[in-house]
């Protein structure tokens, strides 16, 4: 089957683009990629269903690229003639950087253009009064744009693409993109890239498409059980805490982690909780300003940090349904005002995390998508990964839909229980009790206020700074401690009588720091002792129970 699989040589594609995909590093086209460009590049409507991580960013890239490229030969006037819509503004900022890898040797020749962050719109009219070939956006901020004639589509637009379509009504897009397709004209290839088949798919479907071709790929919605081992814990909220310490403390899990909660309060909880045993982590939610969260997701795969903490926040498409700032009945000015969330945030949806090794659902997701998302930011491509969530006894309905999901295409993809032994770790319950108790609601809400300050402040006044001094950016961390609970020094380290004897010869997390110590330590003391001990040794007699003086004497 390898040898009769197609390599991207053989799709048409310009010489430039091929050179591109080879700095990339990729060797051949994925399934979805195979299959997806020569339909694309025929001119064809395209639904395409396959898994997080397959590969449908460049599958829709590509072939807009190579047409721009095919129609720049004929002589004619600049225009936008591409549009790519997605959910989020994460995923609006990936779609670039991807288009713009794939356009590093015709720059020129195809420009892209990102307006989906929360910039003015009289900062971003400059950018589209340029017309630049292809325009990435939200739905709500690409109709900003039509409204107030910055953007005009009804006489230039060829291609349109819906990134993340099973998101796009979910994040509350529903009334813009219909609003939106009054302005394009009435003829265009249209893309429609989704990881599930929903029924807003299929509204969509109605809506852009006319003939579509619709790939079903991958019949699975996740990978088998060969690239991707998902497991469950039944845990109630104390040994959910409990676990998580031990986990990372322990090293039990190894490698770059993504750890999902289901509230902002919960992220900062978690935080400070992890802070108490010297864990840093990285928090990314939607109160955040968009340019620290690309910034955290951009350092964390150029792998700054080891541990992410992200909010999976549901209520965001119906934010009046429930109001999630409560960070104290006494300080609504602080938190009304100050903390507005983001409604077009979503990392969990769509956005290429690199070489994540592990997702662990602290909370557990509330719907199947929400599920295949989450755990779709590990085992991408052909890597291998792991997800672990931890279940309490009202979530098992929640537990038993996703199994049954994820069982409809393939058996080999269900979640197996956790093999952890509870009863080598009790030793730990106390120092989770002993954090618990630090973290308090007042030291929650301060950290808020603390983080959203901070990176308000990174952010918008270091803004032109950092961009005349770019490597300054790099050492901007955003794993620092809070440090607004109080924090108790004898938890950082963890004493060897608690670690469970499997893992004694494993994990020792003391050990090298106490030969290091006592090299660093004993050393110049060491000089002073030995050579006292030099000169008195044999001349003191209580120690040595030698006596030479008499034999002097004689001789």
């Amino acid at each position: 089957m390898a040898s009769e699989r197609l390599h991207f040589h053989e799709l048409g594609l310009d010489d430039r683009v091929l050179k591109a995909i080879a700095d990339l590093g990729w060797s051949q086209p994925t399934l979805i990629q195979e299959k997806a460009i020569p339909l694309a590049l025929e001119g064809k409507d395209l639904l395409a269903r396959a898994r997080t991580g397959s590969g449908k960013t460049a599958a829709y890239a590509v072939p807009v690229i190579q047409r721009l490229l095919a129609s720049k030969q004929s002589v004619r006037e600049q225009d936008v003639r591409a549009l790519i819509l997605v959910p989020t503004k994460e995923l609006g900022q990936q779609v670039q950087t991807m288009i713009r890898q794939l356009t590093a040797y015709c720059s020129r020749d195809v420009r892209v253009a990102d307006i989906s962050g929360k910039a003015d719109l009289s900062t971003q009219r400059p950018i589209l009064m340029e017309k630049p070939d292809v325009v990435v956006g939200t739905p709500s901020r690409v109709l900003a744009h039509l409204n107030a004639q910055n953007l005009v589509l009804h006489s230039s637009l060829e291609m349109l693409v819906v990134d993340e379509a099973d998101l796009v009504f979910s994040f509350g897009f529903e009334a813009d993109l219909k609003s939106l397709l009054c302005h394009l004209p009435k003829i265009y290839q249209s893309f429609l890239m989704s990881a599930t088949l929903t029924e807003d798919v299929q509204a969509l479907k109605e809506l852009l498409l006319h003939n579509p071709v619709i790939l079903k790929l991958q019949g699975s919605l996740l990978p088998d059980s060969s690239q991707l081992q998902q497991y469950s814990i039944m845990c109630e909220e104390e040994v959910k805490f409990l676990l998580i310490y031990t986990l990372l403390k322990l090293q039990l899990v190894r490698g770059k982690t993504l750890v999902f909660v289901g509230t902002v309060d919960r992220c900062y909880r978690l935080k400070l909780f992890l802070e108490q045993f010297a864990i840093p982590a990285c928090v990314l939610n939607s109160e955040l300003p968009v340019q620290s969260r690309c910034h955290i997701i951009t350092q964390f795969n150029q792998g700054f940090y080891d541990y992410i903490i992200a909010t999976d926040e549901h209520s965001l498409a119906h934010p009046t349904a429930n109001s999630e700032i409560t960070a104290g009945k006494g300080k609504k000015k602080a938190t009304g005002k100050g903390k507005t969330k983001d409604k077009e945030y979503g990392v969990s949806r769509g956005v290429d995390f690199h070489n994540v090794a592990n997702v662990i659902n602290f909370d557990f997701p509330t719907t199947v998508e929400s599920y295949i998302h989450r755990v779709g930011r590990t085992a991408r491509a052909d890597n291998p990964g792991t997800a672990l969530s931890f279940i309490s006894r009202t979530e098992l309905s929640l537990l038993s839909e996703v199994e049954e999901a994820l069982t409809i295409d393939n058996t080999d993809c269900a979640l197996k229980p956790y093999q952890f032994k509870m009863e080598e770790i009790e030793g730990f319950r106390y120092r989770c009790r002993d954090a618990m108790r630090s973290v308090t609601k007042q030291a929650v809400r301060e950290a808020r206020l603390r983080e959203i300050k901070q990176e308000l402040l990174n952010s918008e006044k270091l803004k032109t700074y950092f961009e005349d001094n770019p490597r300054d950016l790099q050492l901007l961390r955003h794993d620092k401690d809070l440090h607004p609970a109080v924090v108790k020094p004898h938890l950082k380290n963890v004493p060897e009588y608690l670690i469970p004897e499997t893992l004694r010869g494993v994990v020792n997390p003391l050990a090298n720091r106490r030969r290091k110590k006592r090299k660093v330590t004993t050393k110049p003391e060491a000089v002073v002792k030995n050579s006292f001990k030099k000169k008195s040794h044999g001349k003191n007699p209580l120690k040595s129970f030698r006596y030479t003086g008499g034999r002097n004497k004689k001789s």
